[in-house]
């Protein structure tokens, strides 16, 4: 019996020996670490979703207060509560701190922003001397959105000010960053009081957490536009990044160039190849311990995305010249990277599973590089084909294009989150009642998620949204520039849009880190809708106000019963005009028609000048049309035009002493100036 005890308590005692003493982790942080909203909080606040994911061999303690501020002159002090003290009790390896929140309040930032430093230095300090050996991760804030009722008021400068506070003290502080607001920013329904993250929210970050704590982030990851046939940028320091585990070396590999890097603690990594010269075919291997990743049939030329509305999605099987276009669409220098919605936004009520997926931002198709066959290419962009064909003939490299269009799309769906937040929060508002917004953009949209439970849904034309599902995805790939046709959307109010694109365009210059990055738009065709000419001339006075912005006219080729007119062509190669001579310097190529420049009045007369005004003439042989002049009354008369040199002069017998023009200012046009490479002129106004 002595002999059995004897053995009991020598295995106990080694069992306890060798026991894995598990490793605690304090979750210190306000209302959104301690679940405040959640139901069963218990089961679903970030801190017990972690330790699910954590497993066994850790403890993990929710130490949130609901209200707590980081500042100690703040209106409910962290250091002051109950929690803290239990925080530091608990005496942990690893402390997770998430506050910052509350001191948004009018009460406390502006007041006490002087002592945040010091405030959460003293913090940090008070968790390293109950425990010397712990590690310590501080988190940027998850986000706080446009509904907060304070957002314009203060909390979102004071946010933003606070953010950067954080960063500054992961920097000196010898502490680690984990991002919080990244993983929600652009989830907007996730945090249905405009602060407190729901049940998968609160996941998201108990994800973050996890990833950083064990540096699983999945293994090596490229973003989903890698793939075989792909085109890379050529001529620039083209930047490659991607996902691995932390610390996971990386090496890339392409024509004899090879470069290692390494997954820094949030699994993110990148590197820089030096620039490579037009040609291929290449692979292109990325190599780590967890995946080896080989790129087959890798090109390297010029790459272009192609995006807008409708008009650029129109496929080129649906053109007037798709038959021959089609038949001729053979060019494996020319590669396609296709990105279709999963759901076109008919008339329809759509359902449970679409919503949801909408709201994860899966509104694209998966999609591969392909060569460009007449059988990719029939559903490809035909103005995108035409343009890509265009470039690959004239420079004689291989080309990329990337279309991702989405029908009806309106601009500001195209803007990223943080640009609105700052530069026009009025157009975040409840999207689908918002007068900002076009009524039949809303009233489609309203209709598509009818259907929907989360009063945030999210729908592709919400502002923002395709910025985030289909601009973000690209990861940054290097680009050489924008194909951009869209406005029909917007253009029921060209004030606005006047504001809208601009901030586009700077919102894309912005994620290419490209603030010269081209952008060939498109103006508005012509059909009979009464604010077109109007929109297409604020359209022709944009391109002045934006640097390294070029128009194309398609006045000539509308349709005026069909918003999608089928003569794509043209279009297609009047933006590689513009692209061929701006953007490649090749002189000899007329990038566009007549553009208004000036005008002088020589008593009743006036005239007009153009740039590209070489060889006036009308594109029928008859006199010129749609020319009107107006008097101080700002009343317009029909004018008779006649061409003088590279001027047009223009009168009337109703108007004495002209002081303003205009020209093609009918919704459905048939003005008919050309120049001697028979490009329209555009639709203007004077002044």
């Amino acid at each position: 019996m002595m002999k059995k005890i004897f053995l009991f308590l020598f295995f106990t005692c080694t069992i306890s020996l060798f026991a894995k003493e598990k490793i605690r982790v304090a979750c210190v942080g306000n209302s959104v670490t301690f679940g405040y909203l959640l139901p069963d909080r218990e089961v679903n606040a970030y801190p017990f979703q972690l330790q699910r994911m954590l497993g066994t061999d850790y403890e993990v303690g929710n130490f949130g207060k609901s209200g707590a501020t980081l500042l100690n002159h703040g209106h409910r002090p962290y250091m002051q509560q109950e929690e803290f003290r239990a925080a530091m009790n608990f005496a942990a390896g690893r402390v997770i701190i998430h506050l910052g929140l509350n001191d948004t309040d009018p009460r406390d930032w502006p007041n006490y922003r002087d002592e945040f430093i010091t405030d959460y230095r003293a913090l940090i300090d008070s968790f390293r001397s109950v425990n010397p050996k712990c590690k310590i991760w501080i988190c940027r804030l998850s986000p706080i959105t446009h509904l907060h009722k304070r957002f314009r008021s203060g909390t979102r400068d004071w946010y933003g000010q606070i953010q950067q506070a954080i960063e500054n003290i992961a920097t000196y502080a010898n502490v680690g960053l984990i991002d919080f607001e990244e993983g929600l920013f652009n989830r907007p329904d996730l945090l249905p009081d405009a602060l407190h993250p729901n049940v998968e929210g609160a996941g998201i970050l108990a994800k973050a957490v996890y990833s950083t704590l064990t540096g699983n982030y999945g293994g090596l990851q490229m973003p989903m536009v890698y793939s075989d046939n792909m085109v890379l940028q050529r001529d620039i320091p083209l930047n490659i990044s991607g996902i691995a585990d932390a610390g996971e070396k990386v090496t890339i590999e392409i024509n004899g160039q090879k470069q290692t890097t390494k997954a820094a603690e949030n699994g993110k990594w990148n590197t820089t190849l030096n620039p490579l010269k037009a040609g291929g075919p290449y692979t292109l291997a990325i190599r780590a311990k967890s995946k080896s990743l080989l790129y087959k049939n890798v090109l390297v030329g010029e790459v272009w995305i192609c995006s807008g509305q409708s008009n650029m999605a129109f496929m080129l099987k649906q053109a007037v010249t798709a038959k021959e276009d089609i038949a001729g669409a053979k060019n494996s220098n020319i590669r396609l990277f296709d990105m279709k919605p999963r759901w076109e936004t008919n008339a329809v009520e759509w359902d449970a599973s679409v919503l949801d997926s909408l709201s994860r931002l899966q509104y694209y198709k998966g999609t591969v590089w392909k060569e460009c066959t007449p059988e990719n290419a029939a559903s490809f962009s035909a103005i995108g084909y035409h343009f890509g064909k265009m470039l690959a003939d004239s420079l004689g490299v291989p080309v990329g294009l990337i279309n991702n269009a989405v029908g009806g799309s309106p601009c500001e769906s195209w803007i990223d989150r943080r640009t609105l937040q700052y530069e026009l929060p009025d157009m975040l508002e409840d999207y689908t009642n918002n007068d900002m917004i076009q009524d039949w953009v809303r009233g489609r949209a309203a209709l598509n998620v009818k259907q929907a439970k989360n009063k945030l849904q999210r729908h592709p034309y919400e502002p923002c949204y395709l910025f985030e599902s289909g601009i973000l995805p690209l990861a940054q790939y290097p680009i050489k520039g924008v194909v951009w046709y869209q406005g029909e959307s917007n253009a029921h109010n060209m004030e606005l849009y006047e504001k809208l694109f601009p901030m586009m365009v700077n919102s894309w210059r912005k994620n290419w880190n490209n603030s010269s990055l081209p952008f060939i738009y498109v103006q508005l065709s012509s059909l009979n809708r009464p604010s077109w000419p109007w929109f297409r001339d604020a359209q022709r006075r944009l391109m002045d106000a934006i640097p390294n912005t070029y128009m194309v006219v398609s006045s000539d080729k509308g349709d005026s019963l069909d918003v999608h007119p089928r003569m794509k062509k043209e279009i297609g190669e009047r933006a590689g005009r513009w692209t061929l001579n701006r953007v490649y310097s090749i002189e000899n190529v007329t990038p566009s028609g007549p553009l208004f420049r000036s005008v002088s009045f020589k008593e009743s007369v006036a005239y007009i000048t153009f740039d590209y005004a070489h060889g006036l003439s009308s594109s029928d042989k008859k006199p010129l049309r749609t020319f009107e002049i107006a008097g101080a009354d700002k009343v317009y008369y029909p004018a008779k035009a006649e061409i003088v040199g590279d001027m047009v002069k223009i009168w009337s017998d109703k108007v004495e002493k002209p002081e303003s023009v205009r020209y093609g200012w009918q919704p459905f046009t048939r003005a008919n100036l050309v120049n001697s490479d028979g490009l329209p002129a555009s639709t203007f106004q004077s002044k």
